[in-house]
Parts: C-alpha cells; structure tokens; sequence
C-alpha cells in the first residue's frame, strides 16, 4: 500500500521540519501546505524534503486539506492519503496501525482516536470532543468514537468521490459524513497523542459553532435561519 502524507500547517516552524525529517526517514512521500504562515514553517518543510503547497493568505484547514487532497489525487499513484496535524501532537510511530486496518478495510477511512486514553486533553476540548462525536456518530450510522481527531487515513477511492467544500475546521466532520452517505464505512484505531501545554486553533465557542451550523445544513439541506 502506497500512502502520501498530507500535513496542513500555520505558523508551525518550531515542529514542521523535525516532523518531515522523521517522515521521510521511513520513505514517506509528504506534503505540506502551507496556509499563509508567517514564520519559516513553508521553508523549514520544504529544507526536509517536502512538497510544499503555499497560500499567500490564510484560508482555513479545511481549504489545506482540499488543495493538498486534489494535489495527491493527481499523481494518480496513491492508494490513500494520511493526514497528520504540524504542532508535533501526533505521534508518526502510530502511522503502522492505520495501514494495518487500511489493507484489512481497503476502500475505507480510519480514524485516529484520543479517547481511549484521553489523559491530558484540556477538559473543554475534552467534553465538547465527546459531543460532536455523539452527534456525528449518530448523523453517520456508525460509532466514531474521535471525529475532530486530524490524524486519520482516508482511501484514495473515497477522496475521489467527496466534493468537499468547509474552509476551517469543519472539514473534518464534512469528510465523514459525506463518505458516510456514500456508504463507506469508518473505522478507528487508538492514538498517542503529546500535548505540550499549547493552546488550540479551534476556538471552543467559534467552532462549535460553525459545527453547529454545519450539522443543521446537512440534516435539513438548508442554512438555519437568521
């Protein structure tokens, strides 16, 4: 199996270039997109050997992802993408896992998932994970236990039929719910995750609620009203 990694980052230069150098130290093909930072995050990335996408602006995660899904989907020569976030909280050790579910469950996502061992994640982000991963579960049939978690694999075959269109961080949830009502099937696997003391990019109010907004979209095909 064939996987190309995909790391979106902003402002991320104290991490991204250990984290591609370690990539690429286990013959890993990356790319990193580069949402407008204003650090060295793009040149630290590409000085380890990544395929560097650049916006001049920022556009949000889930514009990254898009531009680096369509990128990888190109090259015609990928059985998947996995997506791995830039400040270092993932560990690429837990990479193996992923592959080993994705050739048992080929045409498939699977999730990377915190809450089996959630010591350390901040309680906001805690509870507030638990409940959008209930609300999402119950919108897909299917039990993921981690939906905002930015480590997962996603089947090259999925991405190519999923026209996504969330700028931020909703992309995440827009991806499993679209693959859901097509009929692909999620899974999950356990995950370390490091945390370091630093302070999220979701905002806990702001994003929950675009996600709010996002969710009533989908069950109702319409914006809520004003």
């Amino acid at each position: 199996m064939r996987v190309c990694i995909l790391i979106p980052v902003y402002n991320e230069c104290k991490e991204i270039g250990r984290l591609v150098e370690s990539l690429k130290r286990k013959n890993f093909d990356v790319v990193v997109v580069d949402d407008g930072s204003t650090d060295d995050s793009g040149k630290a990335a590409q000085e380890k050997g990544a395929i560097v996408i650049r916006h001049d602006q920022k556009q949000g995660k889930g514009r990254s992802l898009q531009d680096g899904f369509e990128s990888i989907l190109k090259e015609n020569k990928y059985d998947g993408v996995i997506t791995i976030d830039g400040d270092g909280q993932h560990d690429i050790e837990d990479i193996e896992q992923f592959l080993v579910k994705a050739r048992e469950y080929p045409g498939s996502i699977i999730t990377g998932t915190r809450m089996t061992n959630p010591q350390g994640m901040p309680l906001v982000r805690l509870l507030t994970n638990r409940l959008m991963s209930g609300v999402i579960s119950f919108l897909c049939r299917q039990k993921i236990p981690d939906t905002q978690c930015g480590f997962r694999f996603i089947s090259a075959s999925v991405l190519k039929q999923l026209k996504l269109t969330s700028s931020d961080f909703q992309i995440e949830t827009e991806v499993l719910i679209k693959a859901s009502k097509k009929g692909f099937k999620i899974y999950s696997v356990p995950i370390k995750t490091i945390y370091r003391g630093e302070a999220s990019k979701i905002n806990p109010i702001v994003d929950t609620f675009r996600f709010l907004v996002y969710i009533i979209k989908e069950m109702y095909g319409r914006p809520p009203l004003e």
